[in-house]
């Protein structure tokens, strides 16, 4: 975690997309992607095509699979993939190739950036940011599943607990967490699926809504939020033998801890105003979008001062709690002022970029359904839409 976030980075690279998880040997394979690219291939006729050596005729009737870095900044791994169209599209010869985007939660971010800003780095300057739909070219429509374009509480929640990628089992064995609050904090593109700032929303603990600057490192660490404000945690990190700091940074690597949150809050809020942003004429790539709204989500994180050990507390899950006044609010209370209905961790609002009215997205269509966030592209009818939205093109 260096301030100069662009040394952030190790040896690990991505490799294919997965398919089936299997956690444990008494425990059932999850299906992650397998029944998406299934049906891509037995529906609809497509083959699997390669980046690298593409058939002859792998400009038709293909679907090639982006494997990124999920820890990554998004600008990069948008940028990487627009690199990528690129050179696949000269491979082929066709320089006039368009191609549809199937892309499920943060993916639909990187491919929104990859159609609006093409392979441009992102300002950190604080000049109004305008779309130039650069990465028209390349990519015709975007098919969003589970796409958290305004931003997500529940990616707040992973920063603050950890995330689990058990997704129906969540909250009966929560031991199941595979990705650590201090793995998260490292993790640049959480910090980017935050909610946006006009569709930040939290709660006081008369259950009212309080005003809250997420990109704001000061507001994170007057609540204590994340292991970087965690005594064990910032113990442990100053007392760490590696030594990654230079590009003229401080070498007092608790410093250079806050620094890092600092500019990793900067990066989300131009990452976020640059999703946000409106161009002057109409977008040039179709937008499509496809969810859940059965679930009860995390929309409203509320925030209780818990005056006897002079500290304050954040719920990111309802529970009854009593004020120092007498008054008490009830668990359905608290969980009907929490949550929205979703997906269990993108809302309805947000996929739809209403959460704020910040974002225009200016959507064909959108479709629900009643499934889990990590099992919407394993719907049939949702698969249907999805698939529908691509054939269409080749029909016309």
């Amino acid at each position: 975690m260096n301030p100069d976030l662009s040394m952030n980075i190790d040896d690990l690279v991505p490799g294919k997309i997965v398919e089936t998880v299997k956690l444990a040997k008494l425990l059932p394979e999850v299906y992650v992607y397998r029944d998406l690219l299934d049906a891509l291939r037995r529906h609809v006729g497509y083959r699997d095509g390669n980046w690298e050596t593409p058939a002859v005729d792998g400009d038709r009737d293909t679907f090639y699979v982006y494997a990124y870095d999920w820890r990554k900044d998004n600008v990069a791994n948008a940028r990487e993939l627009v690199k990528r169209i690129a050179r696949l599209k000269e491979k082929l010869g066709r320089p006039d190739l368009r191609f549809n985007v199937v892309a499920h939660s943060m993916g639909g971010l990187i491919a929104r950036y990859a159609a609006m800003y093409g392979d441009a780095e992102l300002s950190n300057s604080d000049e109004k940011i305008q779309p130039t739909w650069a990465g028209a070219v390349h990519i015709n429509k975007i098919v969003m599943i589970g796409v958290p374009n305004e931003g997500s509480a529940d990616a707040f929640a992973t920063l603050l607990e950890g995330y689990s990628i058990t997704e129906g089992l969540r909250r009966r064995v929560p031991l199941l967490n595979k990705l650590t609050a201090e793995d998260a904090v490292s993790t640049p593109a959480v910090f980017q699926l935050l909610p946006h700032r006009e569709a930040v929303r939290f709660l006081g603990e008369n259950l009212q809504p309080i005003e809250i600057d997420l990109y704001d490192a000061a507001i994170w660490r007057r609540y204590g939020w994340s292991p970087i404000h965690d005594a064990g945690f910032r113990r442990r990190f100053s007392e760490s033998r590696e030594e990654r700091l230079g590009n003229g940074f401080a070498h007092d690597k608790l410093t250079s801890l806050d620094l890092y949150l600092e500019n990793t809050l900067k990066r989300t809020r131009r990452f976020h105003d640059a999703l946000d942003a409106a161009g002057p004429s109409q977008s040039p790539v179709m937008l499509l979008a496809i969810g859940g709204d059965c679930e009860e989500t995390l929309n409203s994180p509320v925030i209780l001062r818990d005056e006897k050990h002079s500290r304050w507390i954040t719920l990111t899950r309802p529970r009854e709690y009593r004020l120092s006044t007498g008054v008490k609010y009830s668990k359905r209370q608290v969980t009907e002022a929490m949550y929205a209905p979703g997906d269990g961790r993108v809302t309805r609002a947000s996929l739809l970029g209403m959460a704020g009215n910040s974002v225009n997205l200016s959507l064909a269509y959108a479709v629900f359904g009643c499934d889990l966030h990590g099992q919407l592209q394993r719907n049939k009818i949702l698969q249907d839409n999805a698939l529908s939205a691509i054939v269409a093109e080749v029909m016309k």
